[in-house]
């Protein structure tokens, strides 16, 4: 009898301690997803042999971002700017390039997607409040595995006491799989 009742404590205890993907976007979720930050630090976005890399610098608000990326060596490789009107990208030729969507824009200037809609909630280590996803959680109660708008995402943390993520590993599978990685340097 004593034996049963504590295999059973111990089965409880067990399933308290895993964590069931979520489903439901919480408010707290969402007003992190839509609060305003300055981010830089380092990106890569690959899909096949097209691909791009370099150092980034980020300002996003609810209603507006700008994205700076440069290489390693900080010479400018693309200033890119937009809203839900639409966006833009300036090429250190003089060139300009606009579309409707981030998606549309970094397709046609990169050959690869960079899901930067999504990447204003995401490198946070939360999801988009429209969208359905599911999250894991390590131990911390921190994100470690987003699945959102067909992408997945992997969380890395700098240490146990880091409630941002550093490090987002997203990728998009599929015949055309793309590969994104965002390294964070420098919060404000």
């Amino acid at each position: 009898m004593l034996r049963g009742l504590v295999a059973a404590a111990f089965v409880v205890m067990v399933a308290a301690c895993a964590t069931a993907p979520s489903v439901v976007p919480e408010r707290a979720t969402i007003d992190t997803a839509d609060a305003p930050f300055s981010i830089a630090g380092r990106i890569s976005a690959r899909r096949g042999d097209a691909g791009v890399a370099g150092s980034f610098t980020w300002v996003h608000d609810a209603s507006h971002d700008t994205i700076d990326l440069s290489t390693p060596l900080g010479q400018t490789l693309a200033k890119l700017e937009g809203n839900r009107e639409g966006v833009e990208v300036r090429l250190p030729d003089g060139r300009t390039q606009s579309a409707s969507t981030w998606r549309e824009l970094t397709e046609r200037t990169f050959d690869v997607t960079i899901p930067v809609d999504g990447l204003s909630a995401w490198v946070r280590g939360v999801p988009r409040s429209t969208e359905a996803f599911t999250i894991e959680r390590d131990a911390r109660g921190r994100a470690s595995l987003l699945r959102q708008q067909g992408w997945e995402i992997v969380y890395a943390y700098a240490d146990d006491e880091s409630t941002r993520p550093f490090r987002a590993s997203l990728t998009y599978p599929g015949a055309d799989a793309i590969e994104v990685r965002v390294v964070v340097d420098r919060w404000q």
